[in-house]
């Protein structure tokens, strides 16, 4: 997709989403370079457990996660990004047959593919630069001789972002990916007290309140949207019934953003609803898994259970 073709989703999307009730954006708007940036942040602050529990379980249970995965896979992540979980994993896999980063940002996919390749020049690696929310077409991920399993990797608590819908559909895009003699393994966040999670999506230092005034920032530059920044404050909340952390930019007094040639008031506390993040317990998971036709066959977890990876196998 060209640059043109982005701004013009963007602006749609956008639009979209300010006409609708409630209004809303896609949290994948949140991440241009400096909202990449802003999260790699926010994995180093205090109140933002995920990470620190993600590393902890890979440096707890890499070597059964590897046995699982066997030798001559072909491993295929989504959302490469940085790619520490992973480099740790392709070092100590058995004889890897290949590696496939899926990644939309072709800076993220370039950097991360030239410190794999000067590491582990062993391991063929065929990136792949793509919206991974979207289908994708299997020839990326043929191989001649062909490996002995694909695993579908998705480390990190990305999963969290979707709705329930949109989790089984993308789950059973990675079913299908992974095909019937493969494997799925995810990471899941797991559910926790309400003041845990507020903290993580609201840290103290206030990085997660710049990460999603950013959203703002980009409508300025690149929709040329009007829109008083310092208006909107960030804001996290947890949804009981859905067991879900919310993110909202919320009006701090009336106010409005034009974009367009169109005009969207806010009243103060009105708001935009720009991410979610689900919390699941490890059965809540399974069962949605289920849904998806994929078993979950092993879950490890970190020291403290904050955080879970999942084995999936096709049903």
């Amino acid at each position: 997709m060209s640059g043109k073709d982005d701004r013009q989703q963007f602006l749609a999307d956008v639009i979209s989403g300010l006409q609708s009730t409630p209004r809303s954006v896609p949290c994948k708007y949140l991440y241009d370079a400096r909202g990449s940036a802003l999260f790699d942040a926010i994995c180093r602050t205090e109140d933002y457990y995920v990470t620190r529990a993600d590393l902890a379980l890979h440096d707890r249970h890499l070597p059964e996660i590897c046995d699982r995965i066997g030798p001559q896979a072909h491993i295929i992540e989504f959302g490469s990004g940085s790619g520490l979980k992973t480099r740790r994993l392709l070092e100590r896999l058995q004889q890897p047959r290949a590696y496939t980063p899926i990644e939309i940002s072709a800076a993220a996919l370039e950097a991360s593919i030239n410190d794999l390749q000067a590491d582990l020049p062993h391991i063929e690696i065929q990136p792949v630069q793509a919206d991974y929310t979207n289908d994708i077409p299997d020839r990326h991920f043929q191989l001649v001789p062909p490996a002995k399993r694909r695993v579908v990797y998705f480390p990190g608590s990305t999963i969290g972002n979707f709705d329930h819908a949109e989790a089984i559909a993308f789950l059973q895009r990675m079913r299908h990916i992974a095909g019937d003699s493969g494997a799925v393994l995810i990471g899941v966040d797991l559910l926790k007290p309400e003041s845990t999670l507020l903290h993580a999506y609201d840290d103290a230092e206030g990085i997660t309140s710049e990460f999603n005034r950013n959203l703002l920032i980009r409508m300025q530059r690149e929709l040329d949207a009007r829109v008083d920044i310092d208006a909107f404050r960030h804001e996290a909340r947890f949804n009981r019934k859905l067991s879900r952390v919310e993110m909202h930019l919320v009006a701090t007094r009336r106010t409005n953003i034009e974009i367009d040639g169109q005009r969207f008031e806010f009243a103060p506390g009105e708001s935009i609803h720009t991410e979610n993040s689900y919390k699941y317990t490890i059965d809540g998971f399974r069962t949605l898994a289920s849904e998806a036709n994929l078993q979950s066959l092993q879950v490890w977890t970190d020291p403290e259970e904050l955080f879970s990876m999942h084995w999936l196998g096709a049903i």
